[in-house]
């Protein structure tokens, strides 16, 4: 009760956040409603962990392109208007679903499922990076972790009962909730106000702070490229980049982590129907316990308020471990409670790493980084879960779960590495410094 009503209280003080968090919620149901019905229909019609996997690739390539665009369309246009049209345009593309019958016409869906995944790629990072500039600074890490509440009640609600849904109505029914969803969430957005006459030192973060910092990592001068008075972002970026070892390993974990999530996305519902034989339902059952992991970290989270970086760190190793433990599992129980705690640490790290990336950069270039950020895990994303579907064709799904287990793992300590070498690097030019 108390957990509840401390999540009541802070979207009570956070009123414009409110809308934006309905929305994101609405938005959110609806896909999942489609992509079980869509997983479901394609592994019924074909059999193919392959197929699956092409699927799901598809869905996460054009990121690559167009989440840089959408963030450098928030230094021009307005991010509701952005957001209203991304969400209008997809209610054709998701009705689309419905002409899929056979085999045959799996090309409409792979289609389809691409130019919504174009929609979202314009969507996801104008929506992230505006989250900064509808809430108070000091409840930025519990909006970040209500942001994991979020996507748990959309895997707990749009996937369990998006499985029920396919199982007893078809997957017709659940590709009509989500074309509806997308109208509902478009008029909660035209709602949301943003503030005006925002500042790119809004995070009191400067463009001469940007270059004094990075000189200092580096222990060399340098000098903010500008053009006719105006500075040239690939510069700023550049050097915002260099003077924070922060950014850098978020930046080397939205490259690396994707790479194992891929054959995770995959496995989920190879587990569900192949592995433990649970059919439509058991895929909804084991999103559903993903999102009762990531509801639950929002609680945790909170405890990480000056680790940070270290959360990060720690959640992927657990992580790890957990993923080598679900390939050996034997009980749908077993693993239902194994995917509950790899979604608490998933919701805790990526609490920790989201409010790190708002922390470490300038409001105006927000959009843009995220935009940059969401590009390469998203590809990265698609390529291993096309990847993954490949080598499901001649690889156990239980030893590919487990190599996934050693990967995080590994990432884990590499990342560890680079930061303790990185830290112990900046203490000796520091010295230096002080020396001269």
């Amino acid at each position: 009760m108390w957990y509840r009503s401390s999540i009541l209280v802070l979207l009570q003080k956070e009123s414009e956040y409110r809308k934006f968090f309905v929305a994101g919620l609405v938005n959110g149901i609806g896909d999942r409603f489609c992509q079980v019905a869509m997983l479901s229909l394609i592994l019924s019609t074909t059999g193919s962990g392959l197929a699956v996997g092409l699927a799901l690739g598809l869905r996460v390539l054009p990121f690559l392109l167009l989440a840089p665009a959408g963030g450098m369309l928030t230094m021009r246009f307005s991010r509701r208007k952005i957001m209203l049209l991304t969400n209008l345009i997809r209610v054709p593309f998701a009705l689309s679903y419905l002409l899929v019958n056979s085999a045959n016409d799996l090309w409409i869906l792979y289609t389809a499922s691409t130019l919504l995944a174009c929609a979202e790629a314009l969507y996801a990072p104008v929506r992230k990076s505006g989250i900064p500039l509808l809430v108070q600074p000091e409840h930025l890490l519990k909006i970040n972790g209500l942001e994991q509440v979020m996507n748990g009640t959309v895997l707990i609600v749009g996937a369990f009962l998006g499985g029920i849904t396919s199982s007893v109505l078809g997957p017709q029914a659940a590709f009509i909730t989500n074309a509806l969803c997308f109208l509902v969430a478009a008029v909660m957005i035209r709602k949301v106000s943003f503030p005006s006459g925002m500042s790119t030192e809004s995070n009191g973060m400067s463009l001469e702070h940007v270059e004094k910092t990075s000189a200092a990592a580096s222990g060399n001068p340098s000098v903010i490229t500008r053009a006719n008075g105006a500075v040239h972002v690939p510069s700023v970026i550049w050097r915002l980049v260099r003077s924070s070892v922060a950014l850098q390993i978020i930046i080397l974990f939205e490259l690396w982590v994707p790479v194992i999530n891929g054959i995770d996305n995959v496995l989920i519902s190879v587990y569900a129907i192949e592995v433990f034989a649970l059919g439509d339902w058991g895929v909804g059952l084991f999103y559903a316990a993903l999102g009762t992991g990531l509801v639950l970290s929002n609680w945790c989270s909170r405890y990480f308020q000056h680790w940070l970086l270290p959360g990060v760190v720690i959640c992927l190793l657990v992580e790890g471990g957990l993923l080598m433990l679900l390939s050996m599992a034997t009980l749908p129980v077993i693993a239902v409670l194994i995917y509950i705690l790899l979604a608490l640490m998933s919701g805790v790290g990526n609490a920790c790493l989201d409010t790190l990336l708002m922390r470490e950069t300038p409001e105006k270039y927000r959009g843009l980084i995220y935009g940059l950020v969401t590009a390469c895990s998203s590809s990265m994303l698609g390529l291993s879960m096309f990847g993954a579907g490949l080598l499901l064709e001649v690889v156990e799904p239980r030893n590919l779960g487990f190599a996934g287990g050693l990967g995080f793992a590994g990432i884990a300590v590499l990342l560890t590495t680079y930061g303790w070498l990185r830290a112990r690097e900046a203490f000796r030019i520091r010295r230096i410094t002080k020396k001269t």
